[in-house]
């Protein structure tokens, strides 16, 4: 290997450190890279493998009923930040809310370790646009379960976030702040939950839980299967279920997945109708996050949820009716005539 090769290697070597910390420094030079391959850019994605590595701290912590509880109460409350907020609000902007709440949710999304909310959103826009397409960046039909599932996500084509796909976002500094410093929430968010178990094994020494018993189930191990609950929508929606819209790409709707994911299972449904606030648009569809949502909008915290629109009751429109037909006993309630979607995204014709 030549010196200026050496070279060169070290140079991308340093911008990738300082990429873990500014999610931002250089990222217009990758952007504008058409030629960069689907493979794994090993040192940026260290912090990623530290996070699964991390897990391995239960063999030096051990376990207590409580830290347990809190990985399993942290996976759930998470989960309705990645769908609620990242997805339903960021993405699709499927409700309204204020300024202050925005940055609130923006803050609680970031404690699920999935990038800011800025890139959640542009990546997400993406996919809905190149639905099952060559370059949609987590096609399982492009490219495979596994770099669907977790690959692409280490690619370095996949770091940059493109502001000006997310406009509406971008104005707001404080959220492209956020999103460019992504760690600063993740790692504010580790260390007070260590501190937390420091408490409480001082206050409350018979719960048995230690401030590392803490750091590892509520975070790492939370953390972790979080990531692996939200990707299994890249990596299995477009493979496992049934289909009831046809929408120009694989999508499909799932139950089970919408136990996992708290109603991200019906995917068919939403890569149809991805401006409603609601996906699983039957009474039977189980939908945990529209659910809470519906909850916080009685609160005044955020307001104007967007309904289900009638045409999704179409029996013309759907590939398959028969069955839901006969299964409505009711219809949602929160129907309206459609209207023009508050996000610059439409379904696949």
């Amino acid at each position: 290997m030549s010196t200026m090769a050496v070279f060169g290697r070290l140079k991308s070597m340093v911008v990738s450190v300082v990429q873990w910390f500014d999610a931002d420094y250089r990222s217009e030079e990758l952007a504008l890279r058409k030629d960069i391959p689907n493979k794994v850019e090993w040192v940026r994605t260290i912090p990623f493998v530290i996070l699964h590595a991390g897990c391995l701290g239960v063999f030096i912590t051990g376990w207590s009923w409580t830290a347990v509880g809190a990985a399993v109460f942290l996976y759930f409350v998470r989960m309705f930040a990645v769908t609620g907020f990242f997805h339903r609000y960021f993405s699709h902007r499927t409700f309204s809310t204020s300024r202050f709440m925005q940055f609130v949710l923006a803050v609680w999304g970031g404690t699920c370790v999935q990038r800011g909310a800025l890139w959640w959103a542009y990546t997400h826009r993406h996919h809905h646009q190149h639905s099952d397409e060559p370059v949609d960046k987590h096609s399982p039909l492009q490219h495979g379960f596994m770099w669907s599932h977790i690959g692409w996500i280490t690619s370095a084509k996949n770091f940059p976030t493109d502001y000006n796909r997310i406009k509406d976002l971008a104005k707001f500094p404080e959220l492209v702040f956020l999103n460019r410093f992504d760690v600063l929430v993740p790692v504010l968010f580790a260390v007070f939950l260590f501190f937390v178990g420091v408490g409480l094994n001082a206050l409350f020494p018979n719960l048995g839980v230690t401030g590392g018993q803490m750091l590892v189930w509520g975070f790492f191990i939370s953390t972790t299967v979080l990531f692996h609950g939200t990707a299994c929508i890249n990596s299995m929606a477009h493979v496992w279920g049934k289909r009831r819209y046809e929408t120009g790409d694989d999508s499909r709707n799932s139950f089970i997945l919408s136990l996992i994911t708290l109603g991200e299972g019906w995917h068919n449904n939403h890569h149809m109708h991805m401006s409603t606030v609601r996906q699983g648009f039957y009474w039977w569809e189980l939908d945990i996050t529209f659910y809470l949502l519906k909850a916080l909008s009685w609160t005044g915290l955020i307001w104007d949820l967007r309904p289900v629109p009638v045409a999704a009751y179409d029996p013309e429109r759907q590939i398959s009716p028969t069955d839901t037909a006969r299964r409505a006993g009711m219809v949602v309630q929160e129907v309206e005539a459609p209207s023009a979607p508050s996000a610059p995204i439409a379904a696949k014709p």
